[in-house]
């Protein structure tokens, strides 16, 4: 099993593509900046405290200005941050668009299921259902597994369009460094790409209603031979069902709208 959360676990998980590795990349250099930071201030506060406590300092001193010190730990923190930020704007601004995008995979978030679209395979579509507790197979994780998971070819760069049919969701799989909105009027962009073959987990991660954390994301990633099998099965299997499960009332309580998932699941 590759992607998944485990528990007891620390850390990020292991990362499954480029994106991920240079999220692994970035967050050493913070952690490393972090732990000097803390151990500087640890050692600090001790000094001061046994520096200046009552036995070793009984006449305390009264100066309240040192134009060296105030300089210092102004630029300091400064020149930390900018450390921060030149890696980060580059990880941002390389996680925004596609570079020579091998395949396109339209991402549209819906209470509370994802919808999924190949263009360039014909264009066809189809719906992501969780598996309801009740119907899992041994094996099947709970709260992540879906019926029909987003199928992805190894080693390619995959574009990934997003947007929201009725409000803000999230498209978030953690091990492939994948985290970008869904919005409601708007299209929005991102990458991905798998470099091993498996199955990555994810749920959207934005509070979008009551059941918004009922929103798992499976993306299997198969060899490029298998994935043009299955697509070229996807195109037919869902032309013939008319290209996506039935769509639930959008409008409907959320209550209503579990009712209506359960009830399709069966």
């Amino acid at each position: 099993m590759v992607g998944a959360p485990q528990a007891w676990a620390l850390g990020l998980q292991p990362a499954g593509g480029a994106v991920k590795e240079a999220i692994h990349d970035f967050n050493q250099l913070v952690l490393w900046i972090i732990v000097i930071i803390t151990a500087f201030v640890g050692v600090l506060l001790a000094w001061v405290v046994w520096r200046y406590r009552v036995a070793a300092n009984p006449v305390p001193s009264r100066t309240s200005h040192h134009t060296l010190l105030e300089v210092a730990w102004t630029v300091l923190p400064v020149l930390i941050l900018v450390v921060i930020a030149i890696p980060s704007f580059r990880l941002i601004y390389w996680e925004d668009r596609a570079v020579d995008a091998e395949l396109t995979v339209n991402v549209t978030g819906r209470q509370w299921y994802w919808h999924y679209a190949y263009p360039d395979q014909g264009n066809f579509a189809y719906d992501s259902y969780p598996i309801q507790e009740a119907d899992l197979k041994p094996g099947q994780l709970r709260n992540l597994t879906v019926d029909e998971p987003l199928v992805i070819p190894v080693d390619t760069n995959i574009r990934v369009i997003t947007t929201g049919q009725d409000v803000i969701h999230s498209f978030f799989v953690p091990s492939l460094g994948v985290q970008k909105y869904t919005i409601p009027g708007r299209t929005l962009e991102t990458w991905m790409r798998a470099d091993r073959v498996g199955t990555f987990y994810g749920q959207c991660n934005q509070i979008c209603g009551t059941n918004h954390w009922f929103m798992p994301i499976v993306v299997r990633a198969v060899p490029k031979a298998e994935f043009e099998a299955w697509a070229a099965a996807a195109k037919q299997r869902f032309a013939q069902e008319g290209g996506s499960s039935p769509v639930l009332a959008t409008a409907a309580a959320p209550a209503e709208a579990g009712a209506q998932l359960a009830e399709l699941r069966r």
